[in-house]
């Protein structure tokens, strides 16, 4: 004889999925909610740039350059001022942010395929297989990054596809650690002894019983890596060895207004805000996503 729910709270329980209790927690964290909500309307708006832009980023108007934003005086047919080629800012700004995000992801996704690979290999087997991925990394760590990157970027010329490359080569050592740590809990597991003993062939067991089961540190340490590419990239554009002109990118943009700071500040103050603002809400992201899919629950 089946019993059936009476209580409206066992009765909602038991028929919760767990992507609606992930997504009851996900609307309940407030920093969560606040990084997503802020990266979702940054790259909503470099996909739509074209539609947004009011002018384009690479035309120039020396009749109209320095022109200063509306909260400074301004005039509305620039509402964030031109710089000293008469570019309208808003318009780079907004491009600036498809650079920025372009980077950040393809540069964390060449650093996690090859960090994960590198970490579940050792986590998985152990022993040789384990202490070449750690000298690989104990060698990557003994390379400061920004300081590699400077010197292969100078030597080959800063395009956006060096940078990139150079970045998701020099970005994968904390991927290698984590889901090495990550793997190696997840081996000792019954179900993967279980795995072994029907057989199931190797390719089988780390890509449907172990992968899924350390994606949650993957996808954290994905956000973290992805806001770190885009602040070195930042970084070398500043320092003139980045992505080069007249490629719009914020990094860029605070490097060509650097010598105007004295006089007209919000040169860089304007593209040093979308900087902080779209790295804190990429952090936020992550420590929200690690927050609300720990298997201790916390919220």
């Amino acid at each position: 004889m089946t019993q059936t729910i009476s209580s409206p709270a066992l009765r909602d329980a038991a028929v919760d999925s767990p992507f609606r209790l992930l997504m009851r927690k996900a609307w309940k964290h407030r920093g969560f909610m606040a990084g997503f909500l802020v990266v979702s309307t940054v790259a909503l708006i470099a996909l739509l740039a074209p539609l947004l832009a009011p002018y384009d980023p690479y035309k120039q108007d020396l009749l109209a350059r320095m022109a200063r934003p509306v909260f400074l005086g301004g005039e509305w047919k620039h509402i964030l001022g031109t710089d000293a080629l008469g570019r309208d800012y808003l318009s780079r700004l907004i491009y600036g942010a498809r650079v920025s995000l372009m980077i950040g992801l393809v540069a964390a996704a060449i650093s996690a395929v090859i960090g994960t690979t590198l970490g579940v290999l050792g986590g998985y087997f152990g022993g040789k297989v384990d202490a070449v991925v750690m000298f690989l990394v104990s060698v990557r760590l003994a390379l400061p990054a920004t300081l590699v990157a400077l010197a292969v970027v100078a030597l080959f010329g800063g395009s956006l596809t060096v940078v990139i490359t150079v970045l998701g080569l020099l970005l994968w050592d904390r991927f290698a650690v984590v889901l090495r740590s990550a793997t190696m809990q997840v081996r000792q597991a019954d179900y993967i002894a279980a795995a072994e003993v029907l057989g199931a062939s190797l390719p089988r067991i780390l890509w449907k019983d172990v992968l899924p089961n350390v994606m949650n540190a993957l996808i954290v340490i994905m956000t973290l890596e992805m806001a770190h590419a885009i602040i070195l990239e930042a970084a070398l554009s500043f320092l003139g060895l980045g992505v080069q002109p007249p490629t719009p990118s914020w990094g860029l943009m605070i490097s060509e207004g650097k010598e105007m700071l004295l006089f007209e500040s919000w040169l860089i103050t304007i593209p040093g805000i979308a900087l902080f603002v779209l790295l804190l809400a990429i952090n936020l992201l992550g420590d929200g996503i690690r927050d609300i899919t720990a298997p201790e629950g916390r919220n």
